[in-house]
């Protein structure tokens, strides 16, 4: 059967890993490994996963977690610049903390915050933290999302990044039934040339694109 690429369609496909629960196949052109379609959860049953998470914005720990992308990405905004928060979740928390320091923030969750006349707005700067890897379209919400940045503006993303089959075959990150998407540092690079944005990576598993002013 053939498999297209949820990042970049392309139909180059190959089997990565198989464990009980699910199928994850390689893209040949841009290495996004994925779940097929028909191994997704309903809408509703990802929705009751997101109801089991506690994050707010009172939790240090999770401030703490979340400064991995903040401090980086603060660290490059005009004073005045406006931001928007993808994937807020259940408990809004990173754009709380831009809201500390000045900034105007829009937040949008499809199950939480699903009021869509943001996304046709444009934004100094966009968030989107542990989102990309719940995405059944990837490339079509990224696609989305840099077109909203203004020139010059930055979109900052936190994910856990995959790096060899052995460590995928180990790895804690999908046997949570939400993720259907993961990156590597690799389809990041591939992702960013395609749309002419220059990437970096400020940690691990953090990841800021910058769109040029022209």
């Amino acid at each position: 059967m053939m498999r297209r690429c949820p990042l970049c369609a392309e139909t180059t496909t190959a089997l990565y890993h198989r464990d009980r629960r699910r199928d994850y196949y390689q893209c040949a052109t841009c290495k996004l490994v994925f779940v097929p379609p028909e191994q997704h959860l309903s809408a509703a049953a990802e929705k009751a996963e997101y109801d089991k998470h506690q994050n707010s914005p009172h939790d240090t720990g999770y401030r703490r977690f979340l400064g991995r992308l903040f401090t980086p990405l603060l660290a490059k905004l005009a004073a005045d610049a406006r931001g928007l928060d993808f994937g807020s979740g259940p408990g809004p928390t990173l754009s709380v903390m831009f809201a500390e320091h000045g900034f105007q923030m829009a937040i949008y969750d499809l199950y939480y915050a699903p009021d869509t006349a943001v996304l046709t707005q444009t934004f100094d700067f966009i968030t989107a933290t542990e989102v990309v890897e719940h995405l059944s379209q990837p490339g079509k919400v990224l696609e989305q999302l840099a077109g909203q940045l203004a020139p010059g503006g930055y979109l900052g993303l936190m994910t856990k990044r995959v790096s060899t089959p052995d460590a995928f075959a180990r790895w804690h990150y999908i046997s949570d039934p939400t993720h259907i998407s993961f990156f590597s540092e690799e389809t990041f690079r591939w992702w960013a040339q395609k749309n002419s944005l220059v990437v970096e990576f400020p940690g691990p598993d953090t990841v800021i694109l910058h769109k040029s002013l022209r």
